[in-house]
């Protein structure tokens, strides 16, 4: 294969894994939230973003096979499990192996889910929220298609969308909170 195929393949799939992990998280937020609609029930959502998911991680594998096989630059087999062991942009290069490695955990405790302790697989997940911003600043350090206006503006979409994702989490909850502190208070008021 050559280098040059393998090089935009690399910056291909790489914008799509970012894209495809900014849907996941914000449809784990939204499942998180229980958020649903009518039309739209709740399996339903938890399902695609089962799916999504697993298609992320299949984009993330092609990107980070393309990259270590790519010739022009040395990355290093090591480089896909062990941070700071690439020669190439060092920096970078290992924030995207901390993503990679952070989402790996994420896949293997969600195959063990009825395994573990929902706690443990719990405390897990919540660190694909750690993943997320890593593979956005992976992709600003090191994505050669970052200084372009399309591709800035794919990953100023992508960090409105897990924002506006996480403002709508919080103030659900927030007012789920209000409203059960509500209740209990008119059943105390009852009582009395």
């Amino acid at each position: 294969m050559s280098s040059s195929l393998l090089w935009y393949t690399t910056r291909a799939t790489g914008l799509v894994a970012l894209l495809l992990l900014t849907l996941t998280l914000v449809l784990g937020i939204g499942t998180a939230n229980r958020f649903s609609m009518r039309s739209w029930p709740r399996f339903a959502q938890q399902d695609l973003h089962k799916r999504v998911s697993l298609i992320t991680l299949v984009f993330l594998a092609i990107h980070v096979l393309t990259s270590v096989m790519d010739t022009y630059v040395n990355i290093g087999w090591a480089a896909i499990l062990l941070p700071f062991t690439s020669r190439y942009d060092s920096f970078w290069v290992a924030l995207g192996t901390v993503g990679v490695d952070v989402l790996a955990a994420v896949a293997v405790s969600s195959m063990l889910r009825n395994r573990i302790p929902a706690r443990l697989w719990r405390g897990v997940h919540w660190l694909s929220y750690l993943s997320w911003p890593v593979a956005l600043a992976h992709a600003f350090g090191m994505g050669t298609d970052m200084n372009q206006a399309w591709a800035t503006g794919l990953a100023i979409a992508c960090i409105f969308a897990v924002v506006g994702a996480c403002v709508l989490r919080v103030r659900l909850a927030v007012a789920e909170r209000r409203r059960t502190t509500n209740l209990t208070s008119l059943r105390a008021a009852s009582q009395v």
